[in-house]
């Protein structure tokens, strides 16, 4: 494997040649090594011998460190520092100078000096004051990398967010409108099917904001756990009965294979959470008619929960995609099923804080089976506050 390299430009900006050749000396060849093998910085080095030079290079190709000799012929050292705009130049600078004193310390760093280097200084000083100065401009990097994947992230989610909600409000709107204008007459009954439709809608929105609120809470660790002993076997005959109305309603049958009690130590509201998902998932994608087969197992350290159904089934590539936030397979089969696309991301994040993982085997049109492997004996993390309960 080709180890990975970080070149930073490094600009020696001091009016002695013999310093400027020092220090390139040095700097030659000398190489660092970032923490959990994220490679080597290596350096190319730069030369200027005034002040006006360092700022005429500086504007052509800015420096990720630049060596600034306080005291030089015409622009001092400070000068450049202010012109430069400090450490909103986003270049980190080191200041070399054989007049250090408390004053000239505080005014190169309110004009936003990273750090000093005091003449006369050895090699070992120099490399030393290179790797400090290289292990913060990697943490400022990672900070902004950071930020920046922060902000992506929260447009994205808005975005999604908004065009979720977006069609069922404008559906809601559209139906109350229908029925301000008397679209259909005086008749009451006219309306039912507007109504009922509406409703549809709201319970919806409705999923979608209780399902965001699960997902955040168990994402930001602010979620609190109460761990118990529980017994898996019954949690899924509560939950297959939560969904019994849905599946007659459409003759699904639901099946539960399990033994007669089968006990773990979990939070009851997190499997619940994952149950439901499950078999709401297996009832709503299935085929009138069809089947849905809730399988309990355990060995000593795991416990697992597979829901098979006779729906419409998964592409591999629909299956790729599936267990991603707001993921929504949209076909003609699905083009009439409501849903967040939140359901089976929660409950793989849930799997998660369970040592384990979800997955699935799916054929189109024959049906899938999504398989819970949970850890039986998972301890509870300390939450990060009581503040967020259930």
């Amino acid at each position: 494997m080709t180890e990975t390299k970080t070149s930073l430009r490094v600009l020696v900006v001091d009016d002695e040649e013999g310093m400027r050749l020092g220090v390139a000396r040095v700097i030659q060849g000398f190489t660092i090594d970032l923490p959990n093998g994220q490679g080597k910085v290596v350096f190319s080095l730069f030369h200027a011998s005034s002040g006006e030079e360092a700022l005429e290079t500086i504007a052509a190709s800015r420096p990720d460190i630049l060596l600034l000799d306080h005291k030089m012929n015409g622009m001092s050292g400070m000068d450049v520092l202010e012109r430069i705009g400090g450490e909103d130049s986003g270049i980190l600078t080191i200041m070399i100078t054989a007049y250090a004193s408390l004053e000239t310390a505080i005014l190169a760093t309110k004009r936003g000096a990273y750090d000093f280097l005091a003449k006369p200084f050895t090699p070992e000083d120099l490399r030393g004051t290179l790797r400090k100065a290289v292990k913060h401009l990697m943490l400022q990097r990672q900070a902004r990398q950071l930020a920046e994947e922060k902000r992506r992230c929260r447009f994205e989610f808005i975005s999604v967010l908004a065009h979720e909600l977006k069609a069922p409000l404008a559906a809601v709107e559209g139906y109350l409108n229908l029925l301000a204008d008397r679209t259909n007459g005086e008749e009451l009954s006219a309306y039912d099917d507007m109504i009922r439709r509406c409703s549809l809608r709201m319970e919806g929105m409705r999923n979608l904001i209780f399902e965001l609120l699960d997902m955040t809470r168990i994402e930001s660790g602010l979620k609190k756990r109460t761990w118990e002993t529980v017994d898996v076997v019954a949690l899924a005959r509560t939950s297959t009965e939560t969904f019994l109305p849905q599946a007659q309603a459409r003759r699904i049958r639901i099946d539960i294979d399990a033994p007669e009690t089968l006990t773990m130590s979990a939070d009851r509201g997190e499997l619940e959470i994952l149950l439901n998902n499950l078999i709401s998932n297996a009832v709503k994608y299935n085929r009138d008619g069809g089947t849905v087969t809730v399988t309990l197992r355990a060995d000593e350290n795991h416990v697992t929960l597979a829901v098979a159904d006779t729906g419409i089934g998964l592409s591999a590539e629909e299956q790729d995609r599936l267990f991603e936030d707001f993921a929504r397979i949209k076909n003609d089969k699905t083009r009439n099923i409501l849903g967040s696309g939140l359901g089976l991301s929660t409950a793989r994040k849930l799997a998660k804080l369970y040592e384990g993982d979800i997955t699935v085997e799916s054929q189109p049109d024959q049906g899938s089976t999504f398989t819970a492997v949970l850890g039986r004996n998972t301890q509870p993390e300390t939450p990060a506050t009581d503040a967020v309960t259930n």
